[in-house]
C-alpha cells in the first residue's frame, strides 16, 4: 500500500505498516475497529481525517508527501504531539533505562556501564527538558492564536526537535554502545536495548517530521492570517571527519579531567581562543558533543584511564 485514502481500511493500512500502531494511539484510537474504513474510524473517534492522514502518510513516507496537503487541524497535531511527548517521556525512556542497567550489571565495578548510564541519564534530562519546552512554549502560544488573541511571537523553528542536539546526541549513545562497549553483560537484553534504541530514533524522526513539515507548516498559515510570520532561522552544521591531532588529543586528556578552558590553556601553553578552536574541531571530527561521551571516547581509545579521572 503507498498513500493510504480515506476509503482504506484502518486493519489493511496498520498491517502494511506497523509504525501506525503509535500513530493510531496518539490520535487516541483504541483498537477494535473491524472493517472500517480510515474515514468512519475517524468519524466515530471524532478524529479530523485530513489530519490523520497526513500524519498516516508522513509516518509511511518519510518524507514531505509530494501531494497538496489541505487545511490541516492544529488542535489535533498538537494534541498528537503531546500525546507523543508523554509517550516518550514517561514510558519508552523511563523502560529503556531500566532494562540498561539490568543488562550492564552492578554499576560499582565497571566504569564504562556507569559512563554510559550517566551519559544516557544526560541525554533523558535533554529530551526532557526541550519537550517541557514545548509543552510550555510552544502550544499554549498555538492555542491563543487558535483563540484569536494577540500574542508575542515565539522562536518555534528552534524550539522544535529537530533543532536540538537530541538526535545526535541519540546518535552518539548507540555508537558508543556497539563501538566501545566490551564489559560483562546480558548481550540478549543489551542487543534488545539497541533495537529499541534504533526504534526509538526511527520514531523520534517521524515525530520531528509531524512538527517540522505539518505542525509548523499549519503555525505559519494561522501566522500570515495574523499578519505576523517572524521566525528565527538556524544554520546547518557543518560535518568534518578528519582524524584528531596530537594537540586536540590533549585538549581532550584536560576537558574530560573537568579542566576549564583557561586551565586547559595554561597547561598547554596556548590561548583561550585557541582552546575554544580545538574544542570545535573536536566536537565536529567525532560528532561527540557533551563531555560524559567524549569521555567514553577518551577511555575506550586509550587517551586516559578512570584512575586518571578519578585522581583529579
Amino acid at each position: 500500500m503507498d498513500k493510504c485514502t480515506k476509503d482504506d481500511r484502518l486493519y489493511d493500512a496498520i498491517c502494511d505498516d506497523y509504525r501506525l500502531l503509535n500513530v493510531i494511539s496518539r490520535f487516541g484510537m483504541h483498537l477494535g475497529f473491524g472493517e472500517k474504513t480510515i474515514e468512519e474510524v475517524c468519524c466515530d473517534r471524532g478524529i479530523d481525517c485530513d489530519t490523520f492522514l497526513a500524519v498516516v502518510n508522513l509516518t509511511k513516507s518519510g518524507s514531505a508527501p509530494q501531494w497538496q496537503q489541505p487545511r490541516l487541524s492544529l488542535r489535533a497535531l498538537g494534541d498528537y504531539l503531546q500525546s507523543s511527548h508523554t509517550y516518550f517521556l514517561n514510558f519508552l525512556l523511563p523502560s529503556i533505562r531500566r532494562k540498561l542497567v539490568e543488562a550492564l550489571g552492578s554499576l560499582t565495578n565497571n566504569d564504562m556501564a556507569f559512563l554510559i548510564i550517566k551519559f544516557y541519564d544526560e541525554f533523558c534530562l535533554e529530551v526532557r527538558t526541550h519537550m517541557e519546552r514545548e509543552n510550555k512554549e510552544v502550544f499554549p502560544y498555538v492555542d491563543a492564536l487558535m483563540q484569536g488573541k494577540k500574542i508575542r511571537p515565539v522562536t518555534i523553528e528552534i524550539s522544535l526537535m529537530h533543532r536540538s542536539p537530541i538526535e545526535k546526541k541519540l546518535s552518539e549513545l548507540k555508537n558508543i554502545m556497539i563501538k566501545y562497549y566490551d564489559g560483562n553483560a546480558n548481550d540478549n537484553l543489551l542487543n534488545s536495548i539497541l533495537y529499541d534504541i534504533f526504534l526509538f530514533e526511527e520514531d523520534l524522526v517521524c515525530h520531528c517530521m509531524v512538527e517540522t513539515q505539518l505542525f509548523l507548516g499549519e503555525i505559519k498559515r494561522l501566522e500570515r492570517e495574523h499578519k505576523d510570520n517572524d521566525f528565527v532561522e538556524v544554520r546547518k552544521k557543518e560535518e568534518n571527519t578528519d582524524l584528531l591531532s596530537e594537540r586536540e588529543k590533549d585538549v581532550i586528556r584536560c576537558v574530560v579531567k573537568g579542566m576549564t578552558n583557561k586551565e586547559v590553556a595554561d597547561k598547554l601553553f596556548i590561548s583561550i581562543n585557541t582552546v575554544t578552536t580545538h574544542r570545535r574541531n573536536i566536537a565536529r571530527k567525532l560528532d561527540i558533543h557533551s563531555t560524559s561521551a567524549l569521555t567514553i571516547y577518551a577511555i575506550a581509545n586509550k587517551l586516559l584511564d578512570m584512575e586518571e579521572i578519578k585522581g583529579e
